[in-house]
Order: C-alpha cells, then sequence, then structure tokens
C-alpha cells in the first residue's frame, strides 16, 4: 500500500514555507492529540502521521531529499516509514512548539501530565557501496560503537521534579498568576537520578560497547545520501530512548562505468578494422558482462542505448539506461605494407566522408541521450 504524500497529510502544498508547516503541523496535533481523543486509534495513528509528516518537512535537509526522491530516500533503513516513531518521540521531539498549549511542557494537560522523555544521541558513520551494490540493493552489517546501559545501573525518581521531568513555576503579573513549565535541571527532563552504577560506567551509568548493526539499503541511492536505523544511535539513561544511526552514502568508483543520474555511461574502443567490417565485443554492466554486436561501418561517437541496463530509480520509476560510446581507435605507427595499402585507398571512393541524414552531429546525439 502507497504511503500517504507528507504534504497531503499537513494539507500543505509542495512549495510550503517553513512556517507554514510548523503551523500546519500544529493543527494537527491539537486535532488529534490522544488526551483530547482518548481511545481512538484513528486519531492516534493521524496524530503519528502528522508527527512523521513534520519530521522529515521541518528538516532543511530531510525536506530536500523527500521533495527529490519521496518515501524512498528514507524507508531503506528502518527510518520512520516503517513504524520508527513511536508516541515517546513525538513527545520528546516536538513538544518544544507547542508552548504552554498543554500545560507547559509541550505535550500534557487535556487530563494528564505527560513525563518528558530523553533521547540519546545520535551516531554517524559512513558506508562505501560499489556500483553493483547501489544497482541492485544491499544488506550491510558495520560494527558501531555506542553507549549503552550498563548492567547493574539502578535509578531512583528525581527528587526535584518527583519524576515528572518537569519544574513547574507560578509568578505573579499584572495580568494575575501565571504559571510555566520547565525541564528539570537536576534530571534533564528525564525524571530519574543515577540511583547505583557499576565501576567502569560514566556518570550516566552507560558504557561503550561495539555492536554489530545490520542496514538494509536500497536500490538507487546516491552518493551523499543520508539513511537513518532508529534505535541504534547512544542509550539515554533511564527511561529514555535510544538515538539513531545516521548513515552516509558513499558512492566508489567503476573501473570502466560512469554513473550520470540512473544512466550509466560506458566507453566502447574498437579497431579501424572492426569499425569497417563490424564485431561483437564483451562489455560490463552493473548485473554482470553482456556481448554486444556492433555493426559494419559504424562510425566514431555513435552511442548506442542498451535500456534498462542502468541504475533503479530509487522512486521506483524503473531503470536507467547503459549507453555505451563508440570509439574509433585511429593506429598511429603502421607498417611499410599497411601504409602502402592506406595510400592506394586514400582517393578510392569507399573511403570517402559521405555522411547521411542518420549521422547527427555531436551535439545532436547528446541531446538524444538526456531525452
Amino acid at each position: 500500500m502507497a504511503k500517504q504524500d507528507y504534504y497531503e497529510i499537513l494539507g500543505l502544498s509542495k512549495g510550503a514555507t517553513a512556517a507554514e508547516i510548523k503551523k500546519a503541523y500544529r493543527k494537527q496535533a491539537l486535532k488529534f492529540h490522544p488526551d483530547k481523543n482518548p481511545d481512538d486509534k484513528e486519531a492516534e495513528e493521524k496524530f503519528k502521521l502528522a508527527a512523521e509528516a513534520y519530521e522529515v518537512l521541518s528538516d532543511a535537509d530531510k525536506k530536500a531529499r523527500y521533495d527529490q526522491f519521496g518515501h524512498q530516500a528514507f524507508d531503506g533503513a528502518g527510518g520512520f516509514g516503517g513504524g520508527g516513531m513511536n508516541m515517546d518521540d513525538i513527545f520528546s521531539q516536538f513538544g518544544d512548539i507547542f508552548g504552554g498549549a498543554f500545560g507547559g511542557g509541550g505535550f500534557s494537560g487535556f487530563g494528564g501530565q505527560r513525563q518528558r522523555v530523553v533521547k540519546g544521541s545520535n551516531l554517524r558513520i559512513r558506508v562505501k557501496l560499489t556500483l553493483e551494490e547501489i544497482a541492485n540493493g544491499v544488506e550491510k552489517k558495520v560494527k558501531v560503537k555506542r553507549k549503552k546501559q550498563a548492567k547493574g545501573t539502578t535509578y531512583k525518581t528525581c527528587s526535584t521534579c518527583q519524576g515528572s521531568g518537569q519544574v513547574t513555576r507560578v509568578t505573579n503579573t499584572i495580568l494575575g498568576r501565571m504559571q510555566t513549565s520547565a525541564p528539570c535541571n537536576v534530571c534533564g527532563g528525564a525524571g530519574q537520578t543515577i540511583d547505583k552504577k557499576p565501576a567502569g560506567s560514566d556518570a550516566q551509568g552507560l558504557v561503550v560497547e561495539e555492536e554489530t548493526v545490520s542496514i538494509k539499503i536500497p536500490a538507487g541511492v546516491v552518493d551523499g545520501m543520508q539513511l537513518k536505523v532508529s534505535g541504534k544511535g547512544n542509550d539515554a539513561p533511564g527511561n529514555g530512548i535510544s538515538g539513531d544511526l545516521l548513515v552516509a552514502i558513499s558512492e566508489e568508483d567503476h573501473p570502466t562505468l560512469q554513473r550520470e543520474g540512473d544512466n550509466l555511461h560506458y566507453d566502447l574502443y574498437i579497431s579501424y578494422p572492426d569499425a569497417v567490417l563490424g564485431t561483437s565485443k564483451e562489455i560490463d554492466t552493473v548485473t554482470g558482462k553482456v556481448r554486444i554486436k556492433v555493426e559494419a561501418g559504424v562510425q566514431s561517437g555513435k552511442i548506442l542505448r542498451l535500456r534498462g541496463k542502468g541504475i533503479p530509480s530509487i522512486n521506483g520509476y524503473g531503470k536507467g539506461d547503459l549507453l555505451v560510446h563508440i570509439n574509433v581507435w585511429t593506429p598511429k605507427t603502421l607498417s611499410k605494407q599497411q601504409k602502402e595499402f592506406f595510400e592506394n585507398m586514400r582517393d578510392d571512393e569507399h573511403f570517402e566522408p559521405k555522411p547521411e541524414s542518420t549521422d547527427r552531429s555531436f551535439f545532436e546525439k547528446v541531446k538524444d541521450m538526456f531525452s
């Protein structure tokens, strides 16, 4: 089932500004907030979808990738498209845009106070991929050093905020008594503080451990694209949620193929006799070698198009093509017998250049490549 467009979820057009995106999300979240719609699964789902859309569209980099690649830009590595955003994610990350609408902490009120959830820090790695891996999609297993909660660590309720993660202050103003809330400065909003921690752990009861993480990378990714593996960053202390592992894609150079978008280019050099008589040649593709036929009398600069032999579109719109550029190799040195042959052929009518209507100019060929 196709995922709903993020702009459509928030009731926006693609050219919406950051302010319009924030305003639209606030409106949707207020409408479908779970405290306002108790035991309403449909409202809760719409609440999550609105947060998922805002998480992408409020970030300039993610928004640019979504505008270019759609949902495929995030679905490959466990992003929110796979259900990675839960209620704790939402309340933790986006509560601040509501100001005091829900009682100061962002998401409280409507019949209850919701404790602020602390999220661990994200980790970033770079993964190098061959052109073949990009064309076919691949699952990579990488070793990551991440902070994890040490065994034997225990926590106790913060005595300052009494476990709420919020500190409420009441001030008298000319307009009357005003109540404001802010994250507790003792526990950082977690609602808990360290009770006991084993030797070797840090002040938050965390230790660094190496873990093997599996990353599913979809076909068609591009150099510089960033994927996300939810929950594989550093752990948060206490009842917090883990950060994410951000995976930057790095594309390795191929020895014979050059990538341009979803299309691939291959330079095929043939001898003068092969150009005159015709031949067949074996060339590289991202799925293995294939043999192609070169017609007799082929001209240098001709482009052969192998449809569907390029890179799959990250948006799922089919595959690009492999464009084979014919280059006739002219020898620089000849034997006496060879020179005599070509001297005799110099004025032969078969060797006179006779461009046909089908032999288009270089610029027309380049234009055709992108049509």
